[in-house]
């Protein structure tokens, strides 16, 4: 694995260069395989990503009869709150193109118990495909990536898809639901969108990691690594700043 990294002049840029990466990914699982796998991220800039593929320039290059849809991670507050994952992507994406609702993977952020509700997931996981075609990331001022925190045991998990993680040390404070490493690194394709010039040293410091091929005390997003995938950092102008 390679990684790969673009840089571009403004976020609108980025995302909509995004978007077509996928539109482009979507028509070539389904051509290969039959159909097409996506795991969402939160975050603003993935939410105007999803707002633009529910244009009908975009949703209408997909055949979402075809596409499922997944998680990388859920905070454990119910589907309709207003700091779920699943919300924010239902508000701007999912509920507004052709999408059958049993293709749509959510996480059970409002479960009982965490560990039960992360096992059932990659169980359903499990049953629709053995890798994820597409992955989007993004990455927190920490360094963490999905809801994989420094420091938090759920980093070293090397076997489970799918994990609960403890009290997450960013706002809001709760537990979480995340896919792990064994997941996100068996992908075929990692798209890591990251913009703002706030995040630049971190983005300095955690590609320096992930060339030098750097494991070790490396920050969790340096550590998403597909195995024979492909691992395409998307940075602004502003995130890249301090990038050599």
């Amino acid at each position: 694995m390679t990684p790969q990294l673009e840089v571009f002049s403004s976020s609108e840029e980025l995302v909509r260069a995004a978007a077509n990466r996928i539109v482009a990914s979507s028509k070539n699982a389904i051509a290969e395989r039959g159909q097409f796998t996506l795991a969402l991220a939160g975050g603003s800039t993935p939410k105007a990503l999803y707002q633009l593929l529910a244009t009908p320039e975009f949703a209408s290059q997909i055949d979402w009869k075809k596409t499922h849809i997944f998680f990388g991670d859920e905070r454990a507050f119910p589907r309709e709150h207003e700091y779920s994952n699943a919300r924010m992507a239902s508000e701007s994406l999912l509920n507004h193109v052709p999408l059958p609702t049993e293709n749509i993977c959510y996480m059970n952020g409002s479960a009982e118990n965490l560990e039960a509700a992360a096992r059932d997931y990659e169980n359903e996981l499990r049953a629709v495909t053995d890798r994820l075609d597409v992955v989007l990331l993004g990455m927190g001022d920490d360094g963490h990536t999905a809801s994989l925190f420094p420091d938090y045991a759920a980093l070293d998990e090397s076997e489970k898809l799918c994990a609960a993680t403890d009290v997450s040390p960013t706002p809001p404070p709760s537990r979480r639901i995340t896919l792990t490493f064994p997941a996100l690194n068996a992908a075929r394709e990692v798209l890591l969108l990251i913009t703002g010039e706030g995040k630049a040293k971190r983005v300095q410091e955690a590609w320096q990691q992930l060339v030098s091929t750097q494991i070790k005390d490396a920050l969790p997003v340096a550590r998403v690594r597909p195995g024979d995938g492909r691992l395409i950092w998307m940075l602004d102008e502003g995130a890249a700043r301090q990038v050599k």
